[in-house]
This record gives structure tokens, C-alpha cells and sequence, in this order.
């Protein structure tokens, strides 16, 4: 019983350390949702990036509730893209940080990170969209490899400020 015990005190430890280091206090506070004109151009950004590299991706874009205010799924991908690409867009958003952060966390020994709620990804591609100092939404993107949806999704936010 006391070997159980002591077991269960350190998976609390582990897990209390793990979920610590993944959610830090968010500095990037929530703003005004993103306008569809913004959305075009971030689409339009994520877009260029996927075909120019041959990429068959799925791209969404969410403002800070959560809700889609645009998906583009490009020709020859993968329909499951699509779910995924909206979890890492939600994550992002409700965490207010790339997902790429929960990915690293897993990869330095986090493990208990992969037990989010349902409908969270903990795979690098859905990245906060900062305008002004503040969260206005989010983009996912999944289709290649968590690095390539990334850079995609880097990509459609960059074109906001162009």
C-alpha cells in the first residue's frame, strides 16, 4: 500500500511539472476577433506557401472563441486533415500559444500533456494570431509534416502585415 502510495505522489509530481512547464502564464492577452478581409489574407498567405512547396494541406482559420471563420482544403489532401487542422488551430487559440510549445513539452518528457481535453492537439502546425499585441484568432494547418504545417501557417500570418 505504501509503494502505491508513493507511486501516485510521483505521477502527481510529474504530471503538476509537466502541465506547469506547457502552460505558463499566457503574456499575449485576447483582442478583437479578426475580420474576414483578415482571414482572406491570411488564407491567401497560407495558401501561397502550401502550393509553392507542393504541399496537399488543410488550412483553418479561427478567431479567439474558438469558431471558424474560414477552411480551405487543398486538392489531392487528405480528408482527416481537416479535423486536425482545427484542433491545432483550437489549441492555439485556447491555450494562446503555438501548439509547437505542447509538442516540445511532450518531447522533454511531458508525457501527461497527451491526456488534453478532447478536441486539443499537442502536434506542432496551429499558431495564435497576434495583430497589435493581441490574439485576433488562430490558423491550423495539417496535411505534412508538423514543421511544414507550421511554417504554412507562419506563412498566412505574415501575410497579414504585408
Amino acid at each position: 500500500m505504501k509503494t502505491l502510495t508513493s507511486l501516485i505522489v510521483v505521477l502527481a509530481v510529474m504530471l503538476t511539472a509537466a502541465v506547469a512547464g506547457a502552460q505558463a502564464p499566457p503574456v499575449v492577452p485576447y483582442g478583437t476577433n479578426l475580420n474576414l478581409e483578415q482571414a482572406k489574407k491570411i488564407m491567401a498567405g497560407a495558401e501561397a506557401e502550401a502550393k509553392k512547396n507542393n504541399w496537399p494541406v488543410a488550412i483553418v482559420i479561427l478567431d479567439t472563441g474558438g469558431q471558424m471563420v474560414m477552411m480551405q482544403r487543398l486538392d489531392n489532401t487528405q480528408w482527416g486533415s481537416i479535423d486536425i487542422a482545427k484542433e491545432k488551430a483550437r489549441t492555439a487559440v485556447a491555450l494562446r500559444r503555438p501548439t509547437k510549445v505542447l509538442q516540445d513539452g511532450i518531447a522533454q518528457g511531458g508525457v501527461n500533456l497527451r491526456f488534453l481535453s478532447t478536441g486539443f492537439s499537442v502536434l506542432e502546425g496551429g499558431i495564435p494570431i497576434v495583430h497589435d499585441g493581441k490574439i485576433i484568432g488562430s490558423v491550423g494547418v495539417s496535411g505534412v509534416t508538423s514543421q511544414q504545417d507550421a511554417q504554412t501557417a507562419q506563412a498566412g500570418i505574415d501575410a497579414l502585415t504585408k
